[in-house]
């Protein structure tokens, strides 16, 4: 795929995002696209958003739970960026209408002190270079007409990255056993899902350790102060205006966000 190419994909994709308008799946129109490719689509579509002023905060990782990965047919974790714009707080609304066609997923953030840069990065390292952990809403959004997605669309997708909400509990991590901890997830007062810390790779430290060594790789680190989103603990749920949720994960704390 040629750099041409490459581009025009990428600002078509941060047209959608701003015009809240969705697009063909990449990989119907163009079958050849390698996820390689794809990283390079979202790093054209990230460097709009920073040209418009935007920040990086953090990053994400995505399709790490059996549960998310049956529901998008995408069998392999892939990673998106954080921007200062998608940040929200504890119990703010949300406007339904900023936003295409979006799903909350339950999730535990790490907030980092330290760089974590690999490869080799342990379960240990990741442990060491975190401040805390928080229970976190990821609403995740597509910019490809009705969630049809392959690896190859939610990589260039920026990871369907949307928005994200951080709970108001911040806990250390060697506090409490993360790949054992329940998430019990509520929409509209109904229970919706429940997961548990090792839903995302057997557990969200072998999740960031992982990202820190895929990164690693690419030459790109994990920064302090960083906001890291380690993956869904439970499958996803559609939202829409009206909509309220609240999760709360054991030892951790709740998070809970309205859609407006």
């Amino acid at each position: 795929m040629d750099a041409k190419l490459i581009e025009t994909l990428g600002d078509e994709l941060y047209h959608a995002m701003t015009t809240q308008s969705v697009v063909e799946p990449l990989t119907n129109r163009h079958p050849d696209i390698t996820i390689e490719n794809a990283y390079h689509i979202q790093q054209r579509m990230l460097s709009r958003r920073l040209q418009a002023g935007e920040r990086v905060v953090g990053k994400k990782i995505g399709v790490t739970s059996a549960a998310v990965m049956n529901m998008l047919s995408v069998y392999q974790p892939d990673f998106g960026y954080l921007l200062d714009g998608m940040i929200y707080n504890e119990g703010q609304s949300i406007a339904a209408n900023t936003l295409i066609q979006p799903k909350a997923e339950g999730e535990i953030a790490f907030l980092l002190k330290k760089d974590l840069m690999g490869p080799g990065i342990s379960n240990a390292d990741v442990l060491a270079a975190t401040e805390c952990v928080m229970p976190c809403f990821e609403i995740v959004d597509s910019r490809i007409r009705d969630w049809k997605i392959k690896i190859q669309d939610t990589v260039a997708d920026n990871a369907s990255c949307g928005v994200f909400v951080l709970g108001d509990c911040a806990v250390d991590p060697r506090r409490i056993d993360l790949s054992t901890c329940g998430m019990v997830m509520e929409k509209n007062g109904d229970i919706i899902a429940t997961g548990a810390g090792a839903a995302a790779l057997g557990s969200p430290v072998n999740a960031v350790a992982w990202l820190a060594n895929t990164l690693g790789r690419l030459g790109i680190g994990l920064k302090a102060g960083e906001i890291i989103l380690s993956g869904a603990l439970a499958a996803m749920a559609p939202a829409k205006a009206g909509d309220n949720f609240r999760m709360s994960i054991g030892g951790l704390g709740s998070c809970s966000v309205k859609f407006a």
